[in-house]
């Protein structure tokens, strides 16, 4: 792996060992009280964010940091994009300026991937050269961190992804974390059932892995974990639903929904919530629920990607895991 851009680019060895990866880093820093490893010394890792973000940017620099790699924070509004330069002279000044690794979030599909096609090149011996490049988020195309980091909490809840359904449900077409999972959890062998109005359904829905309904009432019963998705009101132009009161009542997952999924089912959401529009306030609370859980195993799973696409596998991805 030299970049990390889509789900889709992941086999399921690729993904399975990603969370093999993350599950030795968390055991690794259990009890420490100085949570720090040596992994990534002399690295330089730079987040690039071009739109708004909490728990993915504070992730990878917790992440950066615990492996020991200096981490720098690059945002549009504090940087010569804020004077006009383009997407291309950013990222090939921080090459420049020696970045390792490049993790980007753009309000723009593609972003990512333009950026690993604009700062690679060859040297003298013909080698691939550039830094590493990871997708945090581009438009409503992926964020492949996310799904494995979803991935990785429902194989902790239930034991695997394997012959699991997992019902995905809201606005996904303006999801790219719902893009991303569907990929992701289909390559580790789940049926996923995407649930929305025929309005937030993407073009082309048909050619992904998945199942599609609108009732979601029906589907509860024999899920073994639903993720609920923001409503991305920011990415809307027009009306997508009558009222945010009836989508609540058609799309949200309250105490009544809650009651009618069986006692070991999970319930995800990769955050920011809207408590009482896609998610209740108590439900977003329950013993069911897996938000905080997410945002731990983020960290663990961002280690593990930068360690694959950084340091490698094999015999030297298990010496630096298990480097106490």
């Amino acid at each position: 792996m030299r970049h990390l851009l889509s789900t889709a680019d992941l086999s399921r060895d690729d993904a399975e060992g990603i969370l093999d990866d993350a599950d030795a880093f968390a055991e690794a820093l259990l009890g420490r009280e100085i949570r720090k490893l040596p992994t990534l010394r002399g690295r330089t890792v730079m987040t690039v964010f071009y739109e708004n973000s909490t728990r993915t940017r504070v992730s990878f620099e917790v992440a950066g940091k615990w492996m020991s790699a200096d981490v720098i924070n690059v945002s549009a509004t504090g940087s010569s994009a804020g004077k006009g330069e383009s997407l291309r002279d950013t990222a090939k000044t921080l090459h420049a300026a020696g970045a390792d690794a490049l993790i980007v979030r753009h309000p723009a599909s593609g972003a990512a991937h333009q950026i690993a096609e604009w700062t690679a090149g060859v040297d003298a011996a013909g080698a691939v050269t550039g830094p590493a490049v990871i997708n945090a988020g581009d438009g409503t195309h992926e964020h492949p961190t996310q799904a494995l980091l979803d991935a990785l909490t429902l194989r902790q809840r239930l034991g695997s992804i394997d012959g699991r359904r997992v019902v995905i449900v809201g606005d996904i077409v303006h999801s790219r974390v719902a893009r991303s999972n569907a990929h992701l959890l289909s390559t580790l062998g789940a049926e996923v059932v995407l649930v929305a109005p025929p309005t937030l359904l993407p073009t082309g829905v048909e050619t992904w892995p998945v199942t599609v309904a609108h009732d979601l009432d029906a589907q509860l019963p024999a899920a073994d974990a639903v993720m609920m998705l923001r409503v991305q009101a920011e990415r809307m132009n027009g009306g997508f639903f009558p009222s945010p009161r009836e989508y609540a009542v058609r799309y949200g997952l309250g105490d009544t929904r809650l009651a009618m999924l069986r006692d070991d089912a999970v319930v995800l959401h990769p955050g920011p919530m809207l408590r009482g529009m896609e998610i209740g306030y108590s439900v977003a609370d329950a013993p069911q629920a897996t938000v905080l859980e997410q945002v731990r195993n983020g960290v663990h799973v961002r280690m593990a990607v930068l360690l694959r696409l950084l340091v490698g596998t094999d015999s030297a991805q298990g010496d630096q895991v298990e480097d106490r």
